[in-house]
Order: C-alpha cells, then sequence, then structure tokens
C-alpha cells in the first residue's frame, strides 16, 4: 500500500490519538500543541484516503542533538518499510537543521528495527525511572 511522508505536515490531535491507540493504546493528548512547542519536527505518512497512518516526533535540545520519539505505524500498513522510511526522513530532516546527532531509545524487542533497518548503532547510555 502506498503511503506518503511529509516532514512537519498537519495533523489534528484527535487521529493522533487514534493512531496511538492503535499502537499503544489509549489516552488523549493534544499532539498538534505539543510538537509545536517543544520538537524539531515530526513525520506524519498518510494513505491515499487521507488517513493518516504514520507518525514519528522529533525532538531536540535546541542544538547538535534530536531525539527520535513516538514512532507509531498503524497495524495495517507495518512490515512494509513504513517505519523505516518515517525514521530515514526524520533523520534527513534533522541532519539538514544542523543537529550533529540523533539518539533513540526502545525497547529491546525493537533491536531489529532501530538498529539494522534505521542504522542506528549501539551506545551505553543510562535510564532512570521517575
Amino acid at each position: 500500500m502506498t503511503l506518503t511522508y511529509a516532514w512537519r505536515a498537519p495533523f489534528t490531535s484527535a487521529e493522533l490519538c487514534d493512531l496511538h491507540a492503535a499502537c499503544f493504546g489509549g489516552g488523549f493528548r493534544d499532539w498538534w500543541e505539543q510538537v509545536n512547542a517543544h520538537s524539531l519536527g515530526w513525520v506524519c505518512a498518510r494513505a491515499r484516503s487521507g488517513a493518516l497512518a504514520g507518525f514519528v516526533n522529533v525532538a531536540w535540545d535546541g542544538g547538535e542533538h534530536a531525539f527520535v520519539l513516538d514512532t507509531m505505524v498503524d497495524p495495517a500498513y507495518r512490515r512494509e518499510g513504513a517505519g523505516t522510511r518515517l525514521v530515514t526522513l526524520a533523520a534527513e530532516r534533522a541532519r539538514s537543521t544542523g543537529c550533529r546527532w540523533l539518539h533513540v531509545d526502545f525497547e529491546p524487542h525493537l533491536s531489529t528495527f532501530y538498529l539494522e533497518r534505521c542504522g542506528f548503532a549501539p551506545t551505553p547510555a543510562g535510564v532512570v525511572a521517575l
């Protein structure tokens, strides 16, 4: 199935909440306000019907470091390269704005996706649950 991808494309919080629910579970959040206040950008993938089929957020520190967050692909479009394309475009755009590093945190079951398909390198890091 063909998807179109766009950097900083418009979306509604309601449609992104629906996509988030399909990928991770429910809960409303004002996504539009959040990304406009805190993100370098984001990538939206849309189906021919116009439905939001994928999304990735690129937060940043205001300097050289960007962070991949909230990578989501509608279950109907998985295993077709949509997630890889979302992250690749996010990386290209972060690089074009002057970022030198793109970070991602992920659960172990996503190692193949991020390390092999998206080209991230493993690195020592730390995290603390708050």
